[in-house]
């Protein structure tokens, strides 16, 4: 396990330990999309990780799509989340980056204030539906395709948003690049059917990411931005024929760009192995994502297969993760029934082992 627990820089970012929290929606955000004083409580309980990814967060009102998600677009926004960096610095200080996450298509305008629209790369629907307060289960609803003089408006609300999280106390930024929202939109041909500059050949429809962290990199420094990718990842009435391709040709656009890190999740693509790919096309540090558990984890970096592991699901019901680790105590579960519910239960109340064990005593 000790490969865990040495030191890592990556970039401008240095972790103490090579465990990272990884971004994870919990819908908790007040009615101005701040974090408010759960948030401060559920990050600083887990201040101990070697880095800290925030949950995805809007640049922009255009890119809320759930309910109940935070911004870094207003100055209450920027406010609330510099409270909650300086209560991680207090309680030993892992290292913050925010993924930025503007879903696209993937929304509803239940979930948006009045006046924001749902933008994309083509008035194309997802097929599905996603949760309202206001309404319950509603369709994802069809885009309005963004002109191409819009564009550069998109990617300066990126931009914008870098400099927010770093003015909110954020040591950096992560773009979102999965789970089918928007720079995975431009991305593939079955969301993307531009004629532009942005959509066509596979060149054309990298340029949209490519661009962005260019923007993020040219606002805060290259260092202090990462990316995350999932070749093969359906999620959001997604389709890619060949990832591979894809995903190679973004990578190699992307490397020289010197970014702090790609952070890239299990393919759920039978015979896809995302972190060799990774490997391949990117020179930078890796962090790997999904599936792993302390073991294997220390396994796999101490393989070179990645730099650093983030772990989700185990992060939710051990705040405690990184000494459970370290001391070999067991992990324990956690409630799906709460992962998206407001209020404490099932987002600040797990207890550290210790007190889990008393209270089974």
């Amino acid at each position: 396990m000790e490969a865990l627990f040495e030191p890592l820089r990556m970039g401008e970012l240095r972790l103490a330990n090579r465990i990272a929290m990884a971004p994870m929606t919990r819908s908790r955000a007040d009615a101005d999309d701040a974090p408010d004083a759960l948030h401060v409580r559920y990050y600083s309980q887990r201040a101990d990780a070697g880095l800290i990814i925030a949950e995805g967060t809007y640049p922009s009102v255009h890119g809320k799509g759930y309910c109940r998600t935070p911004g870094i677009a207003t100055p209450v926004q920027i406010a609330a989340w510099d409270r909650v960096n300086a209560s991680i610095a207090g309680q030993g200080g892992a290292s913050r980056v925010l993924q930025l996450m503007h879903v696209g298509r993937a929304a509803s305008r239940y979930n948006k204030p009045e006046g924001a629209e749902t933008l994309a790369p083509s008035a194309i629907a997802a097929h599905g539906s996603l949760y309202s307060d206001s309404q319950g289960m509603v369709p994802m609803e069809v885009p309005r395709a963004l002109e191409t003089s819009e564009v550069a408006g998109v990617i300066d609300e990126y931009r914008q948003a870098a400099l927010n999280a770093r003015a909110a106390g954020f040591d950096g930024v992560e773009l979102h690049c999965s789970s089918g929202y928007l720079p995975m939109q431009f991305l593939l041909a079955c969301s993307n059917q531009r004629g532009d500059a942005y959509g066509g050949s596979l060149t054309r429809r990298i340029r949209f990411v490519v661009e962005t962290l260019e923007a993020m990199a040219g606002a805060i420094g290259a260092g202090r931005v990462g990316l995350r990718i999932c070749p093969g990842n359906p999620y959001n009435d997604m389709q890619d024929d060949d990832p591979l391709a894809t995903y190679g040709a973004l990578l190699d656009a992307v490397d020289p760009l010197g970014l702090a890190y790609l952070q890239v999740s299990r393919s759920p693509q039978p015979g896809l192995d995302a972190f060799a790919l990774a490997r391949r096309h990117f020179r930078g540090a890796l962090i790997l994502n999904d599936g792993f558990d302390g073991a294997s984890a220390a396994q796999a970096i101490a393989a070179g297969q990645g730099d650093a592991v983030s772990f989700a699901r185990h992060f939710i019901g051990n705040p405690d993760l990184v000494s459970r680790l370290r001391a070999g105590q067991p992990l324990a579960g956690f409630d799906r029934a709460t992962l998206y519910t407001p209020g404490a239960r099932g987002f600040t109340d797990y207890p550290v082992y210790a007190a889990a064990v008393e209270v089974q005593s």
